[in-house]
């Protein structure tokens, strides 16, 4: 291990970005500068190229770095991008905190949201990992609150609203219940395939509540928490057995582009004291509102 490596024996992912977190704020290195390698990187920490990688995902999640799967050292993006980068949308963000979250030995990943797609999708980054060796934990437990589709939704809704045309009121539900189904499906598909894969204690459950969720909530290994509020608006949607499956407006929100916000225990008392209220909120949701899913 060199001398520099000394100073930070064994770091983590999040040790290493908030290590070149202060310095990017603190001007050493600058808008425009590229970063050094990451052969570099791990030689000065003393860790392997996977915990470097998950750092600079994480830094350019946080909207610090830009080109960062480029093939050369990544760049620090220009002040305005770093000041507009306070949120990054949910298809953009969630990937490289779950590959994050996969490093550790024991992943817990509690989620809250309108539907199961986002969730869905950002796995496939983590997993393709644990598949190839790059991660290996010993469990994985993913559980997920779900609105119940016993219930009609404020979004999506028809554009006038539930009961003015019994056919499109019909043709909403049935969509939402088949996009819902699918994505509940293969997510599980998905993560009891790390269970045939290897050794992996895997643990997936789904539960409801009744009401429309505001906001989407992921928390990680209960150290992190992504938060990001639905927007209602109008959209043009399929809808399948209605008027020939054309397009028709419905009140909806766009979960892949909601606007992410990161809490991180680490980096603050505050922030400690806000990921763990929201884990408290989650468990006791969990444990005393929400229902098994049939």
């Amino acid at each position: 291990m060199s001398e520099k490596g000394s100073l930070v024996p064994r770091a983590t992912s999040e040790e290493i970005a908030d290590v070149l977190r202060e310095r990017i704020r603190s001007g050493v290195l600058k808008a425009g500068d590229r970063l050094p390698t990451q052969a570099a990187l791990t030689e000065e920490f003393g860790v392997e190229r996977g915990a470097v990688r998950g750092a600079l995902q994480r830094l350019q999640a946080d909207g610090l770095l830009v080109n960062v799967s480029k093939g050369s050292p990544p760049q620090v993006a220009a002040s305005k991008e770093t000041v507009s980068a306070t949120s990054r949308s949910a298809r953009s963000i969630l990937g490289p905190h779950l590959v994050e979250a996969f490093e550790q030995s024991h992943v817990q990943v509690d989620a809250v949201c309108l539907t199961a797609e986002t969730l869905m999708l950002a796995l496939g980054e983590p997993l393709r990992r644990v598949y190839d060796g790059s991660s290996r934990p010993e469990s994985v437990h993913v559980r997920v609150v779900l609105p119940s589709l016993g219930q009609d939704l404020d979004y999506p809704q028809p554009e006038k609203g539930w009961g003015h045309d019994a056919f499109l009121d019909d043709a909403v539900r049935a969509r939402s219940r088949a996009q819902l189904g699918a994505q509940r499906t293969v997510l599980e598909h998905n993560l009891a395939g790390l269970r045939r894969a290897g050794e992996i204690d895997v643990q997936v459950e789904f539960r409801e509540t009744r009401g429309t969720p505001t906001r989407k909530v992921y928390l990680l290994n209960r150290q992190e928490a992504l938060i990001g509020h639905y927007i209602p608006g109008r959209f043009l949607r399929e809808v399948e057995d209605y008027e020939g499956a054309n397009p028709v407006p419905l009140c909806d929100v766009e979960g892949f582009d909601t606007a992410m916000f990161v809490f991180a225990k680490a980096r603050s008392a505050t922030e400690a004291a806000f990921v763990e209220a929201e884990q408290t909120m989650f468990d006791g949701i969990w444990e005393h509102v929400a229902r098994g899913r049939a």
